[in-house]
């Protein structure tokens, strides 16, 4: 959002858009996600963000490999 911050200074929004690539094993994102009841990949990416930069917004979007802990499940049959 544009505005003037604290110091009377003009502020601007920057959007940054990135893509991360990581790989974990199966057992520790399994953990991972049956350690909170509905959680996601992105959902956890998004906290994480989040909590280290306090965003206004941040989207995340998983667009190879599983999601949640159903997607992980279905992938070993």
């Amino acid at each position: 959002i544009d505005g003037i911050d604290e110091k009377g200074a003009d502020s601007m929004e920057v959007k940054i858009k990135v893509m991360v690539n990581f790989s974990v094993s199966d057992s520790s994102m399994e953990d991972a996600l049956a350690e909170y009841d509905e959680l996601t990949v992105e959902g956890l990416i998004e906290q994480i963000v989040d909590k280290a930069i306090a965003c206004d917004e941040i989207t995340v979007k998983v667009v190879e490999g599983p999601n949640n802990l159903e997607e992980l499940d279905k992938l070993h049959g």
